[in-house]
């Protein structure tokens, strides 16, 4: 039996496998290398914003079924897609505020390498916020007596995890990141997970993780732009399709083998 102490134990480890994709933000300076490296990390989180949409829609879709089948009000409804748009909205827009508040008046001689930090930033805020959520299914499967369910749920996770590091590292590929500011990332996309798990075994909330999931979708929509804009000038274009096509089947690969162990 999986006590409470161990769920968040392992909660805190299945977000925290983030940090054992990082270390490719070390390997030595190579302009195409850092085009490819890019273009796996827009592949990663093209797949991860088609999984996250995927689950907002099945949301709006079930809620528009229950009101056809009246078990539930049409406001109900309502204020799902409310919550689908606002937290869409504020993860996109939010980003998009801070770039032209604070990057884009950056000193010039400061601003390229600045702007690919605020980058890998963006990305593990986006990759947060979606770990989030992860963590509410995986508290709430425990205090729902699905204890099996969560286990899997963590492993899986912790797998996914994984690729999201190359998400995140790809960017940095060359600047020459300090450790400090690498853990920092790893702690922001990864340390969601836990507190995700915590909040999800304390309060069982559709409302919340959608609306996580909305804000995480918002926020991958603004990063994928910004990656394909960046692998576009460092890569060409047939090492671009390629990364991308590995970083999308990264991320596919790892979401089937949640599927085979059933979560």
């Amino acid at each position: 039996m999986l006590s409470y102490l161990g769920l968040l134990v392992l909660g805190a480890v299945a977000g925290l496998t983030i940090f054992l994709g990082l270390p490719i933000a070390f390997l030595p300076h190579n302009r195409l290398l850092k085009g490819f490296l890019n273009s796996i990390a827009t592949g990663v989180l093209i797949f991860l914003l088609i999984d996250v949409l995927h689950e907002v829609v099945d949301a709006v879709g079930a809620s528009a079924e229950a009101v056809i089948s009246k078990s539930l009000p049409a406001s109900g409804a309502v204020q799902t897609v409310a919550v689908v748009l606002a937290g869409i909205f504020f993860g996109l827009l939010s980003l998009v505020f801070f770039e032209q508040k604070f990057i884009k008046n950056m000193r010039p001689l400061s601003a390229a390498s600045d702007r690919i930090r605020y980058l890998a930033f963006a990305i593990a805020v986006g990759i947060g916020l979606h770990n989030f959520s992860e963590g509410l299914a995986i508290g709430q499967s425990y205090v729902s007596g699905a204890v099996h369910l969560a286990f899997l749920l963590i492993i899986g996770f912790g797998l996914h995890n994984l690729t999201e590091g190359f998400g995140i590292a790809g960017p940095l590929h060359g600047s020459k990141p300090s450790f400090k500011f690498l853990a920092l990332l790893g702690l922001i996309a990864g340390g969601p997970t836990f507190f995700g798990t915590v909040v999800g075994s304390l309060y069982a909330s559709q409302t919340l993780s959608l609306l996580f999931l909305s804000v995480a979708g918002g926020a991958i929509i603004y990063v994928v732009k910004e990656l394909l804009y960046h692998g576009k000038i460092a890569g060409e274009d047939m090492k671009m399709m390629t990364g991308l096509l590995l970083g999308f089947v990264m991320g596919f690969s790892t979401d089937i083998l949640l599927k085979i162990a059933g979560v």
